[in-house]
């Protein structure tokens, strides 16, 4: 079964974006490949430009779902629920869309966010409360006590 951890965001944390960058970052230092979904083709784009520019001293091998090398990079950015890679060879989620996608629980592992924003806010518990239903493991680490 699938385990969930929630970052719980404060005004001055970095957004879910960034933190999605560095959780991409770590896994894939970790030889895990992961999935970053967002919530639409534009977002992907953003995100995978923010990639290029993270950390000007390391790489990390991404692209877009339906991009670069067969099977994908380690690291892939995708929108449509239809284009999900195979979680077989993904283990990890990062998920920075409003709304559960609906094959977040063939994942091991999910990362989610709770941003400090009232609308967003809500829109996290809506999806810890969805993960809860599905039977995911959920865990939050909240960032004002213990940092990223």
């Amino acid at each position: 079964m699938a385990n969930a951890l929630f970052y719980v965001l404060t005004a001055d944390t970095a957004g879910p974006a960034a933190l999605a960058c560095q959780a991409a970052a770590r896994a894939y230092r970790k030889g895990q490949r992961v999935y970053l979904h967002c919530a639409s083709q534009a977002d992907a784009e953003a995100l995978d430009e923010q990639l290029w520019q993270f950390e000007p001293d390391s790489f990390i091998p991404h692209n877009l779902v339906g991009e670069g090398p067969r099977g994908g990079a380690p690291v892939e950015i995708g929108w449509d629920t239809a284009q999900a890679s195979s979680p077989t060879n993904r283990p990890l989620l990062i998920n920075l869309a409003p709304e559960v996608p609906n094959f977040a629980v063939q994942f091991a592992h999910i990362i989610d966010f709770v941003p400090a924003d009232e609308q967003a806010k809500a829109q996290a518990r809506r999806r810890f409360a969805h993960y809860r239903h599905l039977g995911v493991t959920l865990t939050t680490q909240d960032l004002a006590r213990q940092p990223f």
